[in-house]
């Protein structure tokens, strides 16, 4: 049995023997330890210890420490674990409504992605999420994420033909690259790169900074700015253990999460500012997107979010549009 099971095994019991409490909240995730959102919950931790006065100590488990991505929101859905952050892809398979905030080249950049999302779009999805017993406690950034291989430079379209190209288990994301042609694979990031280490797949898809502090420079060879996503972090409670928690406590654990996510916000941003040029100098090949293939990448998944938009909740869809009009998108 592994250690995260084993976790989950553990603490489904003491829950059921009534033993959750305030006193410790232990948040897991799977970015490496020096990546924005890692720091982040540091941050938050720190935070949590101040308001508290020490009465509150917050255990943090980054980089996969307790399991992958999909084993940490099996693990806050039954109360394993009180808190997680993670790509807000992986939670669309629990919560497909929030597809409606992963369609191809919808942010044109971070600020009206983030004016969505903090907004009542945002607001919506958190409903969605509590009927599935987590509690959101909001969106760091991701960011725009490029795509990487092993094959060659992303010239034109034809140069993503049967590209096998790792994603997140996002369905829209799916699509999206089926629209262009390449041959997606839905892979937890736990085994992203061994999978491109031993030539199992060609490339992936991730913001500039995660490419970098992964490492994915060692067994990638080229990158470019495709930009097709812009993807969000969920910070995510157990909607029981959070509802438990009296009001006061409440209250702290919210604010010390709201100082965290501004903090990675900005930090995010320049993380992914330096990011290409690390990249660059370990190595890899930068092919930039010129501006015919821009417009045929938008031309070839135009379908998707339209196809998307039709298996969602109509009222949801209205509010985002009627929300992204006013951003004047």
């Amino acid at each position: 049995m592994t250690f995260a099971k084993s976790l989950l095994t553990v603490s489904i019991l003491a829950l059921a023997a009534g033993s959750a409490h305030a006193e410790k909240i232990r948040v897991a995730g799977n970015f490496a330890t020096e990546h924005s959102s890692s720091l982040a919950m540091v941050k938050f931790a720190e935070e949590v210890e101040r308001l508290s006065d020490g009465d509150i100590e917050v255990d943090i488990f980054p980089a996969q420490q307790l399991g992958g991505a999909a084993e940490n929101v099996q693990a806050v859905k039954v109360g394993a674990i009180e808190m997680m952050w993670v790509g807000t892809a992986y939670l669309t398979r629990t919560v497909p409504e929030l597809e409606i905030i992963g369609l191809p080249f919808q942010f044109p950049d971070r600020e009206t992605a983030f004016e969505i999302v903090d907004g009542p779009v945002g607001d919506a999805l958190d409903e969605k999420m509590a009927e599935a017993d987590m509690t959101s406690m909001g969106y760091m950034e991701l960011g725009f994420r490029q795509l990487t291989n092993n094959s060659k430079p992303i010239e034109d379209l034809a140069d993503l033909d049967g590209l096998k190209i790792r994603l997140q288990p996002n369905e829209t994301h799916l699509a999206t690259f089926r629209a262009l042609g390449a041959n997606p694979v839905a892979m937890d990031v736990k085994e992203l790169y061994s999978a491109l280490e031993q030539g199992v797949i060609d490339g992936q898809e991730n913001p500039f900074a995660i490419i970098n502090v992964a490492g994915y420079s060692e067994v990638q060879d080229y990158v470019s700015n495709t930009g097709h996503f812009f993807d969000f972090i969920s910070v995510v409670a157990n909607k029981n253990w959070f509802d438990g928690l009296d009001t006061d406590t409440q209250a702290l654990v919210t604010e010390a999460m709201d100082i965290a996510i501004t903090y990675q916000r900005e930090l995010a941003a320049e993380q992914d500012a330096a990011g290409l040029a690390l990249l660059e100098e370990a190595g890899m090949t930068y092919t930039p997107v010129s501006e015919q293939l821009a417009a045929d990448l938008r031309s070839a998944t135009a379908g998707v979010a339209t196809e998307t938009k039709a298996r969602l909740d109509p009222a949801l869809v209205e509010l985002l549009d009627t929300e992204t009009s006013k951003s004047g998108m």
